[in-house]
């Protein structure tokens, strides 16, 4: 891979540090435990401590700094094209619930900023889905009628700021594009000042649904509360069996700075060219910092590395002049019907609730969850409660993405063990990279650092033990069937699971085989 310029880390995580929380090191009893500080849990604690409850976040690493630290921080209701699908299959009242609920999140945010005085970088832009191909413009336009008949103010457009012709687009106004840390950080602050309490560096390890439910760490610190919320991103906790109706998914970010005047005035995306996604944000005098995302694959899928590539060259292509300044990754789930899981875990629970399977809208979801768990917690009812509900299952409608998403999982989880190696030996793997390797009649992930070094560790996904994959450009473990991803060490970076994959000692000798 060329060396591509710019620092290897997202623009958000770059530009605004967080303060320090502590470690859950003793038991603690609360009235809500909140599982996981990213968008979803932060909003969904701020709330509930505003409405008197006492409550602890509980984060495995730092807050607003997991997949919403990665995001392109889009705060939108137009989500791609989705109003006409769902007409299709929701009808239209259930396609106006969707368009109010994600519109609301919207106005939310900004209500927010203004009462608590965040400088969150918010404005107010219109969001466009585009096509620039003539064959899709049919599709379009369907799609812009469906969201004017679901309530929102939309349009179809054939002229946008973007540099470059489009064949049409659906123009959806007053959307908005914010700093997501900045925004999150600030309700933290807020909460904590209320009395809730957060604590980092502090991964949950089970589960006991009981009354009180009792949650244990991985440190053995134990929490008791009445309610529990999981908002991990993909749940962490497998009895809602909900691994089996979400697909996870990865997307490459390029950041690149352009003058103020090239500046396109809005968001946009289009599904062609294996998605491409383009907004801006305040970035120095006179520049504005282009935010280009795409590139979508499978975790596990590997040549990332070339993927950047090809980001890289059309936003080069697209935005002339474009310097580019960050590079990251995205990480989301997606239901096989489309909408989020919000709501109680599974038809048994009464005090566990969940908020996942955002699909790549995590910010306007986020929100919108926070609220609607609240809502249940203390015994409200929201008109789009039962669209969110996790609980929800309609065969004929998820069937084939059911089939799809399982056929999948199936072919890595029984293909991944056949006798091929993804390396013969260890001595094929060269510096900076990794494989799967058999040593010894067992599977191993093996990384060779740069100085030559080599760490392995076992190559079975600690979650359902699928076959994990090396991503090369972010030297990580991944798994192709759920999405759970380790540093080079086997430690846990993200879930389902919760637990590192376990070392494994090589052959002696097998450590300098190269040298």
């Amino acid at each position: 891979m060329t060396q591509l310029p710019g620092s290897y880390e997202s623009y958000w995580m770059e530009s605004v540090a967080g303060a320090d929380h502590r470690a859950l090191a003793a038991g603690l009893e609360v009235d809500v435990a909140v599982v996981g500080g990213g968008i979803a849990g932060i909003c969904t604690a701020w709330e509930l401590t505003r409405a008197g409850h006492s409550v602890a976040v509980l984060e495995a690493d730092r807050i607003a700094a997991g997949v919403t630290g990665y995001t392109t921080a889009k705060l939108s209701s137009q989500h791609g094209l989705i109003y006409a699908q769902l007409l299709k299959s929701l009808g239209a009242e259930g396609a106006r619930l969707y368009a109010r609920s994600q519109q609301q999140a919207v106005e939310y945010v900004a209500e927010v900023s203004v009462q608590l005085g965040i400088d969150c970088e918010l404005e107010r832009v219109p969001a466009y889905a585009y096509a620039e191909s003539s064959d899709q413009v049919e599709q379009i336009q369907a799609e812009a009628e469906a969201a004017r008949e679901a309530g929102l103010p939309a349009s179809f457009v054939t002229e946008t700021g973007l540099p470059y012709p489009i064949a049409g687009a659906v123009r959806i106004e007053d959307q908005a594009q914010f700093h997501p840390r900045k925004y999150l950080l600030a309700l933290a602050s807020d909460m904590v000042g209320r009395g809730g309490h957060i604590y980092e560096r502090t991964r949950v390890v089970s589960l006991d649904e009981g009354k009180p439910c009792r949650l244990t760490t991985e440190g053995g610190a134990t929490v008791t509360a009445r309610d529990v919320v999981v908002a991990t991103h993909y749940p962490v906790f497998d009895r809602a069996m909900l691994f089996s109706r979400l697909e996870p998914s990865r997307e490459l970010v390029i950041a690149a700075s352009i003058p103020g005047e090239h500046d396109p005035q809005g968001m946009y995306i289009t599904q062609e060219q294996n998605t491409r996604s383009v907004r801006t944000a305040p970035y120095g005098t006179g520049q504005r910092l282009l935010i280009v995302t795409g590139e979508k694959f499978k975790p596990g899928i590997g040549d990332v590395s070339r993927r950047y590539e090809e980001l890289a060259a059309w936003t080069r292509d697209r935005f002339p002049g474009a310097s580019i300044t960050h590079r990251w990754a995205a990480q989301d789930n997606t239901t096989t019907d489309r909408l989020p899981y919000v709501g109680r875990f599974h038809p048994g629970a009464k005090h566990v609730y969940v908020a996942t399977g955002f699909g790549a809208w995590g910010m306007s979801n986020g929100v919108m969850s926070g609220r609607l768990i609240t809502a249940h917690i203390t015994g409200q009812e929201l008109p789009w409660s039962k669209l969110y509900d996790p609980t929800r299952l309609h065969p004929l409608r998820e069937a084939p993405s059911l089939l799809k998403l399982q056929a999948s999982v199936a072919k890595h989880f029984v293909g991944d063990r056949l006798p091929a190696s993804h390396a013969d030996s260890i001595e094929d793997i060269a510096p900076g990279t990794g494989a799967v390797v058999r040593v010894e009649g067992r599977r191993c992930a093996v990384y060779r650092d740069e100085d030559g070094d080599v760490q392995a560790v076992s190559a079975r996904c600690t979650h359902l033990g699928c076959i994990v994959h090396f991503n090369d450009a972010e030297r990580a473990w991944e798994c192709p069937c759920h999405g759970s991803r380790f540093a080079t060490d086997g430690t846990v970076v993200q879930g389902p699971a919760n637990r590192p994959l376990e070392p494994r000692r090589l052959p002696t000798g097998t450590e300098d085989s190269d040298r």
